[in-house]
């Protein structure tokens, strides 16, 4: 049953009519929950709001849902597959209590996996609006997700990449030339995952057949993906194609997946399909989903709710099934929702905590549009910033431009300056191939060798023209 909540500083009495409003007044400033009328009116009603929030009990989510039970599968997920059990050491504490637990000592990494399943999204969207940049950064570096398929992905300590080898017109050519620059600075353990700039089942398996030839030709310890819909990738896995992960866009009201043309009993038949390949030998995670705040907005289906809550509801859909990968493409839908390099760095803080806490396989794609007021400087801090937090994997990217989707992102040696900032690895599996392919002469501090390879080199002089 929904209340409304008030809080009265000095002479002015606040009045929040219902959690929804809120919670999203409570949220940071950015331009989405400005288009979508749910912004504070003044950074002191924002203020106001998250000390309202702060003394909100935990148990208040499970009784006043945000979108209703009867209408909305994602809200049905939620309530339950909660665990009652991993829920009650916090079950006792407010939203603010619940910050302050987080930061203790006592919320260790095996502490935090046991009360994963106990944490609904509307908790940690709650609990990260009155954290600071550091909060969220400090908690996630201790949450610990790690996933499997041909390699091993989240261990702490390492940070892995998809190579993102994208084309204009998906011209062999061209994606086979950008996976072997990317191969060469160390970059596609995460996945080597391409965006079909023609979108059919047909393509799709055309491109499927390259990545698994490039990956087996060369003993690679990675995975594939075309990132088609997910009703073709179950069409090619019924015509015998290669299929490794299944991937899909999600978000968090039924309402906007059904937009996006799927519900949950469909991601289910694809996952159950991928898995019956068995085509993984480390580990049988086998789904990549993308996530991005503002996509119930965009299409109209937010029932009310600020951005971020509804972003974050959308990893109760990942997390129910178990992913390789989750990627929240922060900057990707524009200035409309994130409006500058300061909205964007802290939506993508945001999403990788609560997507942790969740326990979900987070990475990022560090990213913007050209009409965004940000620039690279901007994703060189959110990207050192994640690094620290032990995000799971970002994009590589040639020149950190891809010349088929248009938006800005991260290079291959942005991945490679990260790793040697902060010390973190490739997958061991992946590290172990960089090192036997000699791409890598010292892969304690990521130092690439001087010299092609030798196995690519005769692949290269093998084609029209490779001996000039």
């Amino acid at each position: 049953m929904s209340k409304s909540y008030c809080y009265t500083l000095g002479s002015n009495t606040y009045q929040f009519r219902d959690l929804a409003e809120l919670m999203a007044k409570a949220t940071p400033a950015r331009s989405g929950d400005r288009l979508a009328g749910v912004i504070a009116l003044s950074a002191e009603e924002r203020a106001v709001a998250q000390m309202t929030l702060a003394d909100v009990p935990l148990t208040t989510f499970l009784n006043d849902v945000l979108v209703p039970y009867e209408s909305d599968e994602i809200t049905r997920l939620i309530i339950d597959e909660h665990d009652d059990k991993a829920f009650a050491p916090i079950a006792h504490l407010t939203v603010g209590d619940f910050r302050n637990w987080l930061l203790s000592d006592h919320a260790t990494p095996s502490v935090l996996a046991s009360i994963r399943m106990g944490v609904t999204p509307e908790m940690a969207a709650a609990v990260s609006k009155i954290m600071r940049n550091q909060d969220l950064i400090l908690v996630a570096k201790k949450c610990h997700v790690t996933t499997a398929f041909r390699n091993t992905i989240g261990l702490p300590g390492h940070l892995s990449t998809r190579l993102q080898p994208n084309h204009p017109t998906d011209d062999v050519n061209g994606i086979a030339a950008s996976i072997l620059d990317g191969l060469l600075y160390g970059n596609g353990d995460a996945v080597i995952g391409i965006n079909p700039a023609t979108d059919n089942v047909a393509q799709a398996i055309k491109l499927m057949n390259l990545m698994s030839d490039v990956i087996e030709k060369y003993e690679i310890p990675t995975q594939s993906c075309v990132l088609t819909h997910v009703t073709n990738t179950i069409e090619c896995i019924e015509a015998g194609a290669p299929v490794d992960l299944v991937f899909q866009s999600i978000g968090g009201t039924e309402a906007t997946n059904s937009s996006f043309g799927f519900n949950l009993n469909t991601l289910a038949e694809a996952q159950d399909a991928a898995l019956s390949l068995r085509r993984g030998n480390v580990g049988n995670n086998v789904m990549y989903f993308e996530t991005g705040q503002g996509s119930a907005l965009s299409a109209n289906a937010h029932h009310g709710l600020d951005q971020q809550t509804c972003e974050v509801r959308a990893y109760a859909v990942a997390r129910k099934f178990k992913p390789l990968l989750v990627n929240t493409v922060v900057g990707f839908i524009g200035p409309e929702y994130l409006f500058d390099g300061k909205e964007i760095t802290r939506a993508g803080l945001e999403d990788h905590f609560c997507g942790k806490l969740l326990g979900v396989p987070m990475g990022c794609d560090v990213c913007y549009t050209n009409h965004a007021e940000a620039d690279q400087n901007d994703m060189d801090n959110l990207l050192t910033l994640l690094g620290v937090a032990g995000c799971s994997f970002v994009m590589g990217i040639p020149g950190s431009d891809d010349i088929m989707l248009n938006y800005q992102t991260t290079s291959f040696h942005d991945a490679l300056y990260v790793r040697r900032v902060l010390g973190s690895r490739p997958a061991p599996e992946f590290e172990h191939w960089l090192t036997k392919m000699q791409i890598m002469k010292n892969t304690n501090q990521h130092i690439l060798n001087d010299s092609l390879p030798a196995s690519f080199a005769r692949s290269l002089k093998a084609l029209p023209g490779g001996g000039l």
